[in-house]
């Protein structure tokens, strides 16, 4: 048996390798934070600018190099929304009765149509109604398919795929219990039209994502509202089917309106990074400047002429919003001309420390976008954009939040 001096040294064997393989640095020394030094940092496929408050340039390198930015492009995105749409913008979802008693439901995009939303839209419902024959679904304000380049039929969140109706952000989760498979988030039921798939998943828990084929996400929708509203007493007895609404013969029962503005949307999605959630403000956008229906080419058109109308920024070469596309572009100096813009709305970042930063990760692609908070309030601007495979934006900024003191 080995003694207990082998062991000690053996576990310390095991840390140091495994210090070495994520690339653990030791804590900085003063040397190791100048900004000199770290400009050394960034090879010929990286990046980097910050700026003092008042835009003097304190670090740069290889600034005009258009780079991968992976979901540091979120924050151009947001702004783009911001400016179509307005930061008290909401979404609705409009709700129709015909003298057939089928009841229409028309989305607009709404990318926090959560089952807890559904569930109180349902109740303010059964108070106007008692029963309804067919479920149809209007979902024409986006054009269909939407096919987000980027996007893989995976079993992510940030795979979901984008519509006009949506629930959920088109996910499902699941787990088993006692051999039986149920929803593993109380205010979502395990709804029949996707318990096939849970099943072929052949995992005790776990998570399905839904897809386009066979208008499932559409259709998925519409049964969490024929659930919730049985629910709440409505008998459904008809069918849950495509349609749209027919001006002529549907009457307009309900305006639902979503209680998050677009400022609240921002927050989660750049607290969350959501992919899903900012393809949706895109193409909103893409509607708002161009006219229905919406689609991805619209939103990025949109993107497009704001970048180069109001930002005056002609190099940024955009094919979706999220920045899961390793198609899209930009350069150091242009996400930092975004970051001046997006300094109103500094505080809807995620936070840590001095940082409010938005950060981006795709196989090989490392970067970091925000701002650096000093004493008296005023704000450094950086940029780090690594697109060389092992190195890591988090750990520039970091250094940089020491060099900045």
């Amino acid at each position: 048996m080995p003694s207990q001096k082998h062991i000690v040294r053996y576990i310390a064997y095991i840390l140091c390798a495994i210090t070495v393989c994520i690339g653990f640095l030791p804590e900085d020394s003063p040397a190791d934070t100048n900004l000199e030094i770290l400009g050394k940092l960034i090879g010929n496929r990286d990046a980097i600018l910050v700026t003092s408050p008042d835009g003097q340039v304190l670090l740069s390198k290889n600034e005009d190099h258009p780079l991968i930015p992976a979901s540091t492009l979120k924050i151009f995105t947001s702004l783009v929304a911001l400016h179509y749409l307005g930061p008290d913008y909401r979404f609705g979802t409009e709700f129709y009765l015909d003298t057939d008693h089928n009841l229409t439901i028309k989305g607009y995009g709404d990318p926090l149509l959560v089952s807890e939303v559904v569930g109180e839209i349902a109740r303010t419902l059964s108070t106007r109604m008692s029963r309804i024959n067919d479920i149809v679904l209007d979902d024409s304000y986006f054009a269909q398919p939407l096919v987000i380049p980027g996007v893989s039929s995976s079993s992510e969140p940030y795979d979901a795929p984008n519509g006009a109706l949506c629930a959920n952000f088109n996910t499902v989760s699941f787990k088993k219990v006692n051999g039986i498979y149920v929803s593993a988030e109380p205010q979502s039921p395990l709804l029949p039209i996707v318990l096939k798939r849970v099943k072929a998943s052949k995992q005790a828990e776990g998570r399905i994502v839904l897809s386009h084929n066979e208008n499932e996400i559409t259709r998925y929708c519409g049964h969490l509202f024929a659930y919730f509203l049985e629910q709440n007493g409505v008998a459904v007895s008809g069918r849950i089917r495509i349609g749209n609404v027919r001006p002529d013969k549907d009457i307009l029962l309900h305006r639902h309106v979503s209680p998050f503005t677009l400022v609240d949307i921002i927050t989660r999605l750049l607290e969350f990074s959501n992919n899903y959630i900012t393809n949706q403000i895109l193409i909103a956008s893409g509607i708002r400047a161009y006219d229905t229906p919406g689609t991805l080419d619209k939103g990025v058109q949109a993107a497009h002429a704001y970048a180069g109308d109001i930002l005056k920024l002609n190099n940024i070469h955009l094919i979706e919003g999220s920045g899961i596309s390793r198609a899209n572009r930009i350069t150091a100096r242009d996400l930092s001309r975004v970051l001046d813009a997006f300094t109103p709305h500094y505080t809807l970042m995620r936070h840590k420390g001095r940082q409010y930063y938005k950060s981006g990760t795709l196989h090989g692609i490392s970067t970091r976008a925000g701002y650096i908070e000093n004493p008296d309030g005023s704000l450094n601007r950086f940029v780090v954009l690594m697109n060389s495979r092992g190195k890591s934006a988090e750990r520039i900024a970091r250094r940089l939040v020491k060099s900045l003191n």
